[in-house]
């Protein structure tokens, strides 16, 4: 038997001026796990987002955060 397909919505694909919104859509969807892309300045050159962000997303919702 094959394991179960289990989709992960970037977040990066958020609305962030609708963020907490957001993250209860994706949960009503059917996601179990966020997908996180932490992106600083530091070891790339972009920026998406950090910690703070992180924060925010933790405090508005219970899912699996997958960060990297």
């Amino acid at each position: 038997m094959r394991d179960a397909v289990k989709l992960a919505p970037s977040i990066i694909a958020a609305d962030f001026s609708r963020l907490g919104e957001q993250l209860r859509e994706c949960k009503t969807a059917g996601a179990e796990y966020l997908h996180v892309d932490v992106m600083d300045g530091r070891f790339v050159p972009v920026i998406t987002l950090g910690t703070p962000i992180v924060r925010a997303i933790r405090s508005a919702s219970d899912l699996v955060l997958d960060l990297h």
